[in-house]
């Protein structure tokens, strides 16, 4: 295996605790598309997340159109994406807090200097950005560093499509095999594995020990080599995945 020097950051829920509140953000707006479409069902945001954890809003709306067998014509789905962006953001930056024990991890990666970092996330690149910034953890990432599925490429997409991954690679320099992701959702964990990048997984984000066993066996299902509960369990993780 080559040796590791970059380590690519998923953002919601594994930098920046923002799922929940990106997902009450965006609830009342997919009800009001599945409205003006006569679909009758109807969401809270702990279900959109339940349902949709890991992938962007415009990966969300295409797989509602699927599920419920209605299409929005271009333009106004980039409306709605649009629209969806800035409620988020506004939420983001009043309420985002950082994972537990991130930041203090990242300042040791920082200072130390041994490894590249980077954020590879499904979410706007403008949503990305209020949330680290939100949490002071901006600086410790280079400005062309920080990647976006639904904003960085020419086509945009979301996990657990391994574009982004590949992007990320490609303008970093970097060799897959040459990097590690972290990753907390199924739909990232599918994106870095599909790039060919080995995965640490972490699942101290969601509510109670039964629900991050679950997701802890999912993930290994999935290919994740090594899973951390807590971030202070991090430098380990690296170490395992480096010794592969």
């Amino acid at each position: 295996m080559p040796k590791i020097t970059e380590i690519l950051f998923d953002c919601d829920n594994t930098l920046v605790l923002s799922e929940e509140l990106a997902f009450e953000a965006c609830a009342d707006l997919a009800n009001e598309i599945l409205a003006k479409y006569n679909i009758p069902d109807r969401y809270t945001g702990p279900e959109l997340l339940n349902e949709f954890v890991g992938q962007n809003f415009r990966g969300m709306v295409v797989n509602l159109q699927k599920k419920f067998g209605f299409e929005i014509p271009g333009p106004e789905m980039e409306k709605y994406v649009s629209m969806e962006e800035d409620r988020v953001i506004a939420k983001l930056k009043r309420d985002a807090k950082p994972c537990v024990g991130c930041s203090e991890e990242l300042v040791k990666l920082y200072k130390a200097k041994k490894y590249g970092m980077a954020v590879v996330s499904s979410s706007a690149l403008r949503r990305v950005q209020a949330s680290i910034e939100k949490v002071d953890q901006a600086q410790y990432f280079p400005k062309d560093h920080i990647f976006s599925a639904a904003t960085s490429l020419p086509k945009p997409t979301s996990k657990p499509d391994p574009a982004i991954y590949l992007h990320a690679c490609k303008v970093i320099g970097k060799e897959p095999g040459e990097c590690v992701a972290v990753e907390d959702s199924k739909s990232g964990t599918l994106s870095a594995v599909r790039a060919g990048i080995p995965v640490i997984g972490y699942v101290g984000s969601y509510d109670g020990s039964e629900k991050q066993k679950e997701m802890t066996e999912t993930l290994k299902g999935l290919g994740v080599g090594v899973v951390m509960q807590n971030w202070n369990e991090f430098p380990q993780c690296l170490e395992a995945i480096e010794k592969q």
